[in-house]
């Protein structure tokens, strides 16, 4: 593999898409989005058979996949994402002149983007890095999930073809097959701007050291899962026991609990403890084991399942039924809160169908447990609206904890759209500042650049007085269009 050729190749294509106007990337996103639809007979049972994931689930991945890059393409047509700022000059100041300033958003470069093995489509060749990139104007090297090879190359030859039908340089988008090597060179090379990577916390520190280590850092925004808490209050479980365990249990078996949002640990009032853990042993075992996404994960997951089934300090609700070579059974554990509070190996993600429920005696447990907690993707509390309005002081210190805080429901589940966060603070991203879901995405793959009295013929369209292209600005101060 000629990687110097790839990433050429990627930067003399970026110095012309960085230029292409919002209304042709737009275009060029529709037409990656019709191209996935026009292959779904074809495209669904492919990933559905490399990934054991039912056609079902694959079908509404692939909605979500299309549905995202045209949501990519609306705000490319809008344009006002890119933050326009013009403070006019002011040759009559003292005692110094004030210059014209222009600022706004650019495209960063080439980027290499690492497929994940648990979303075959949303979240790799086309999914939502690879969409944002695109849309901020960066040529992507995509490298390819060993886990699903056969899906990765049919989407990234769609992705070509909208390319070529799109009259944009080859090099706008690349597909790579290799291995851990592979991607070390991707990240090492000198062309690379920035990384985007969904996968493990291994894979994703090692890639950020990686990249840190080079003459030139880059930034990577890697997404490395979480434990996802639920904290149950006493007054909504005790009024609830039934439903909010059919609720967690669904969140937990869901895709064999293969999914970054998974609640892992969830805090349970002692005085409704017993109760609560009767009634989530009688959902799991309702629940079918599903097949996990390869061997090596399901392997991984009951490895993890015997080293907690030999610490003492756990009860165990449900065991897993069998350790099957591809198939997950749930299993769910129970500790006090003071053992928990013992350990940090207690607060790491088992990628799987597997919960731990801490025991709390009161609020001075909960809230140090509060203060113990690693970074989430998100936190969820069940509490009715007098004991929240009860609880600021840890309302306020569990924000400081995760990108998003959910006050009903289930964590899984993740909407694309303006509002959403998906990331938080370490070690559940490596750069808590930013989403991989929704249009805010685009922001990881821009940075500001500002023109000082830079000739009108010259200057960005959107920079331009007349504003050309209609969007909201901000000038000397204030947001107009």
């Amino acid at each position: 593999m000629n990687y110097d050729q790839i990433f050429q190749s990627a930067q003399e294509a970026f110095l012309h898409f960085k230029n292409v106007s919002g209304k042709d990337k737009a275009t060029f996103l529709r037409r990656i989005a019709d191209g996935l639809e026009a292959e779904k007979h074809t495209l669904i049972p492919l990933a559905s058979e490399e990934s054991n994931l039912p056609e079902g689930r694959i079908t509404g991945e692939l909605g979500r996949t299309a549905g995202q890059i045209r949501l990519f393409a609306k705000l490319l047509e809008e344009g006002s994402w890119v933050e326009a700022v013009i403070d006019h000059a002011d040759p009559e100041r003292t005692p110094a002149p004030k210059p014209d300033l222009r600022r706004f958003l650019t495209p960063l470069g080439p980027v290499v983007v690492f497929g994940a093995s648990n979303f075959p489509l949303a979240f790799s060749t086309a999914g939502g890095d690879t969409a944002s990139a695109l849309a901020s104007g960066c040529p992507v090297i995509y490298k390819a999930h060993p886990a699903h090879p056969e899906t990765s190359k049919l989407v990234g030859q769609v992705i070509s073809k909208a390319v070529i039908d799109s009259n944009l340089p080859l090099g706008v988008f690349t597909h790579v097959e290799g291995g851990i090597e592979t991607g070390q060179k991707l990240i090492q090379h000198p062309l690379a701007k920035a990384v985007a990577f969904t996968g493990s916390f291994t894979g994703g520190k090692s890639l950020f050291d990686l990249a840190n280590q080079r003459s030139e850092p880059i930034p990577v925004f890697a997404e490395m899962g979480s434990v996802n808490p639920i904290i149950a209050f006493k007054e909504k479980l005790g009024a609830n026991i039934e439903s909010l365990a059919k609720a967690f249990v669904g969140s937990l078996t869901l895709g064999a609990g293969q999914f970054c949002t998974n609640p892992g640990l969830i805090m349970v009032p002692s005085i409704h403890a017993e109760a609560f853990a009767s009634a989530v042993k009688k959902e799991l075992q309702e629940i079918a084991a599903a097949p996990m996404l390869h061997e090596g994960i399901a392997e991984a997951y009951y490895k993890s399942l015997s080293i907690l089934e030999s610490r003492k300090e756990l009860k165990w609700v449900q065991v897993a039924a069998a350790k099957d070579l591809i198939k997950a059974y749930p299993a769910l554990a129970k500790i006090k809160a003071n053992d928990w509070l013992e350990d940090d190996h207690f607060q790491q993600e088992v990628f799987g169908s597997f919960a731990l429920m801490v025991v709390y005696e009161n609020f001075n447990e909960l809230f140090a447990i509060a203060q113990r907690l690693h970074g989430q993707l998100t936190i969820t509390l069940w509490g009715e609206n007098g004991e929240l309005a009860k609880k600021e002081d840890l309302i306020n210190l569990l924000s400081e904890k995760c990108g998003r805080l959910l006050f009903k429901g289930a964590p899984t589940g993740v909407e694309v759209g303006h509002a959403m966060q998906h990331g938080g603070p370490y070690p559940s991203t490596t750069d808590s500042r930013f989403t991989s879901v929704g249009v805010h995405a685009i922001k990881r793959f821009v940075r500001p650049i500002a023109y000082q009295d830079m000739p009108q013929d010259l200057l960005p369209d959107a920079l331009k007085e007349g504003n050309p292209l209609g969007i909201w600005r901000t000038v000397d101060g204030e947001l107009v269009k």
